[in-house]
């Protein structure tokens, strides 16, 4: 949840991440593309790209679909889907977002490339010698867009700068202006993908504050503790699921436990969270939300909306499958995790740690619901 990150911060870089800051060089690919394209795209229509978006995120072709200054459309859009994810992700602001778009069309066209000048690799074409991450980190278009945004998020005065100002102060480029050309791409784009993601905006709050506020501070009488330190996506040694479970929330602690180890996304649908893309990852309310679904009940998108499911219990009562919210306010709490009985806990907990299990210790229960 967009809350997340702000308990992340931004991560303070080290000496040779700011040097490969300013050395990196243009690649190839960004030398071709200012070469083949020249011109602002301007006037374009952020409705019509909108329009145009969604279709492919929706699952369409890129046959069909037409957006000014993209080529291949099913390939580039869902990268840039990454690159506003994750941006919302560590509450980058939107023009952050934009600059985020806008260099990875100039360096890479939005394409996850394989190659590039010398040793650059990747939607930014960042380099594994100039400190930015193994060749296989930076081929991950999360891990690739989070350096990034560390990166611009250490730049003085980025916010007041041009979009090609502020990409040019993290890529150091041999074409210093040729960010300019996609910032009206960038800009529609990040507009029509940010309307994609039902917590990206203001939602409403909760209604049921009453209720939802009912679940008090208290824990059950087993925390977790016995089990001892628990390896970020395992098991814990000698858990099982209590025999009294409901048969409903048996099935969804079983398949929230299937994605244990996975990488948490933002966003991410959780409908296929072992596969290459990263928006069919888990964040914590689609964990809840897909688990729930593989025992044939339905929930709603967000923590927002899904702290009014079901009813409100105490959590001094939890039993296995009940929905435990935390961080923000019970009325409007920004995070959300699965009792598993036995003082324990499933969650997708914030960017760049996976699906794990945490003893319910650890949490500061701001509601509690039972969805059967």
């Amino acid at each position: 949840m967009k809350g997340i990150a702000a308990g992340i911060g931004v991560v303070v870089l080290s000496p040779l991440l700011l040097a490969g800051t300013a050395m990196m060089m243009a690649s190839s690919s960004e030398a071709a593309t200012t070469a083949s394209f020249s011109g602002c795209l301007t006037g374009l229509d952020t409705a019509e790209v909108t329009k145009e978006v969604t279709k492919i995120l929706d699952g369409a072709s890129g046959k069909d679909v037409h957006i000014q200054g993209l080529d291949l459309p099913a390939e580039q859009i869902p990268n840039a889907q990454t690159i506003v994810a994750t941006g919302l992700s560590l509450d980058v602001p939107k023009k952050g977002q934009i600059v985020s778009i806008a260099t990875a069309m100039q360096e890479s066209r939005l394409r996850n490339l394989n190659s590039g000048d010398r040793d650059s690799l990747g939607l930014f074409q960042q380099r594994p010698s100039q400190g930015w991450g193994t060749a296989q980190q930076i081929r991950d278009p999360v891990y690739a867009s989070e350096q990034f945004y560390k990166h611009l998020l250490k730049v003085d005065g980025w916010q007041q700068m041009k979009v090609t100002q502020a990409a040019q102060a993290v890529q150091a480029s041999g074409y210093p202006d040729a960010y300019a050309q996609w910032e009206d791409l960038a800009t529609a784009l990040q507009k029509a993908i940010a309307k994609t993601f039902p917590n990206a905006g203001k939602d409403e709050p909760a209604k049921d504050t009453e209720s939802a506020s009912g679940a008090g501070m208290c824990t059950p009488d087993k925390d977790g503790t016995s089990f001892g330190r628990i390896p970020e996506g395992s098991v814990p040694k000698g858990y099982k699921i209590p025999k009294d479970a409901d048969p409903k929330a048996r099935a969804a602690i079983e398949w929230a436990m299937h994605q244990l180890g996975t990488l948490y996304q933002w966003g991410g649908s959780c409908t296929d969270s072992h596969g290459p893309d990263p928006m069919g990852r888990c964040d914590c309310s689609s964990l809840m939300q897909q688990a729930y679904a593989h025992a044939d009940v339905k929930l709603t998108r967000t923590t927002y909306t899904q702290v009014n499911e079901g009813k409100s219990v105490s959590a001094k009562s939890l039993k296995p499958g009940d929905l435990i919210f935390s961080r923000g306010t019970a009325a409007r709490p920004e995070h959300v995790g699965m009792y598993m009985g036995e003082g324990l806990v499933i969650e997708a907990p914030r960017t760049s740690k996976p699906v794990r299990i945490t003893p319910i210790k650890d949490w500061d229960i701001l509601a509690a619901r039972r969805v059967l």
